[in-house]
């Protein structure tokens, strides 16, 4: 799935105000993305180039992609054209910032938040100042990084979603079935043993008013957009400050089409659900990872096997679409606890949902994923750029892989590795928007399956 770069456009949106002149290239799209960085670097005759590098990799242990292999190239490109210095930023260089630096050539690395920390470097640059007492700015000394130490800001100056018509060619990602995303947040107190968030975003919640979020999406109404995403890392915590802006939005009366994969099931209930309904979501995916205790307790995701069955009663009581989000393979899970989560996924989930199954977790530095994998010896050296997964001692992948399969031929709602590394999929996705089909795709999930079976493509 293709996804509207929403940092890159807010940190390029906060250095325009800041008095800069500004470009945004977006290579998402470009068949030789070096060429492109050729003519805007000529054409524009930059003092600073920004890089914003999103996710390291896909996270697909069956099937990994990095996405990080250009940058040096790019950086390259940058020393080789103009005399300006190079600074990474995104959430992959929030997570890495020591590996990216070294591996990419560039000068600096700003983590956590770009809006906030490159206005205030370029400043620096502007008076010749000590770019380097900048608290978020990162550089190498050696092979050692260095940086000013400062949390991430208690207020955000930032808006819940940036003009990406102004920055960005909005059809080839609508076509695709790109929603636009918006956030209501940042920061995440919550302690999952793979989870990145409260490293990038830190550990205190950063609200945005439910009015600042309803004059956010009533502006990019007024650019066209009809699909909008929310996409913090848990869309119903704190659940006043979610029921708040569902409310907001439903009484504002915005007409647009809404939706959110990221709703904890500890705080799943009917009244949610009606006011999201009202609001106009027309899709909801409840993040869950899996529906056996154990492994619930061993993810430390803070929620019950009993809150995951809790939920999908809920859920059975309303219309809304939803998708079940299942991560396999971690810590205590076995043939049972499979089975168990597998039972729960066709018992109580309702006929035309979706559930998306992933296997195994990538290892990021710095969580609790990291450690239980060097205690039980699946990490060796210290490189974790390269992609790196936790399976369970006690799990066999292939026999999961065949579990999951076989479990996905009889229900046309799962959605495995196998489906997301199929080539044919981009096309797949153009057609059915001319077709009429809108986001979220996964709503499709079943009729797309079985219409796709027809052409021999049993994904």
């Amino acid at each position: 799935m293709v996804v509207l770069p929403i940092g890159a456009c807010l940190v390029a949106e906060a250095a325009q105000r800041a008095g800069h002149n500004v470009r945004l290239l977006d290579m998402m799209f470009e068949k030789r993305p070096l060429k492109a960085l050729e003519r805007e670097l000529s054409a524009v005759g930059p003092d600073v180039v920004g890089f914003s590098l999103r996710n390291i990799d896909n996270n697909d242990m069956q099937s990994p992609e990095v996405y990080y292999e250009d940058l040096p190239a790019a950086v390259a490109t940058v020393r080789r054209l103009t005399s300006a210095w190079v600074v990474l930023g995104g959430g992959a260089v929030s997570i890495m910032p020591q590996a990216l630096l070294r591996h990419s050539g560039a000068d600096l690395a700003v983590l956590s938040d770009g809006d906030t920390v490159l206005p205030q470097l370029l400043r620096a640059l502007e008076r010749g100042g000590d770019v380097r007492a900048i608290p978020r700015v990162a550089w190498l000394d050696g092979n050692r990084m260095c940086f000013a130490p400062g949390r991430s800001p208690p207020d955000l100056n930032a808006a819940p979603a940036p003009a990406f018509c102004s920055w960005l060619n909005m059809r080839p990602y609508l076509s695709r079935f790109a929603s636009v995303p918006v956030q209501t947040k940042r920061g995440c107190p919550f302690e999952c043993a793979y989870c990145t968030y409260p490293i990038i975003e830190g550990r205190q919640y950063r609200l945005f008013s439910p009015e600042v979020v309803v004059d956010a999406i009533r502006a990019l109404a007024r650019q066209g957009v009809r699909d909008v995403e929310f996409v913090d890392n848990v869309f119903n915590s704190p659940y006043e400050h979610a029921l708040a802006i569902c409310r907001s939005i439903a009484r504002a009366n915005l007409s647009m089409r809404l939706q959110t994969e990221d709703l904890s099931p500890r705080f799943v209930d009917d009244d949610l659900l009606d006011a999201m309904s009202a609001a106009g979501f027309v899709g909801i995916g409840i993040t869950v990872e899996s529906a056996s205790q154990p492994c619930l307790e061993a993810l430390r995701k803070g929620f019950t096997a009993e809150d995951v069955r809790r939920s999908a009663e809920v859920v059975r009581r309303h219309g809304l679409p939803c998708v079940w989000v299942f991560m396999l393979g971690g810590p205590h899970e076995t043939r049972a606890t499979v089975r168990e989560t597998l039972r729960f996924a066709n018992g109580c989930l309702r006929p035309g949902d979706a559930a998306f199954f992933s296997v195994g977790i990538r290892v990021y530095p710095g969580t609790e994923i990291e450690k239980r994998a060097r205690t039980e010896g699946q990490l060796d050296g210290d490189g974790l750029l390269r992609p790196r997964f936790y399976f369970s001692t006690g799990l066999d992948p292939g026999w999961l892989m065949d579990v999951l399969r076989t479990s996905a031929r009889h229900n046309m709602g799962f959605v495995v590795p196998d489906s997301l590394s199929a080539p044919f999929l981009p096309t797949v996705q153009t057609l059915a928007y001319q077709f009429g089909l809108r986001p979220p795709l996964w709503r499709h999930a079943s009729r797309l399956r079985r219409i796709l079976k027809l052409f021999g493509k049993d994904v």
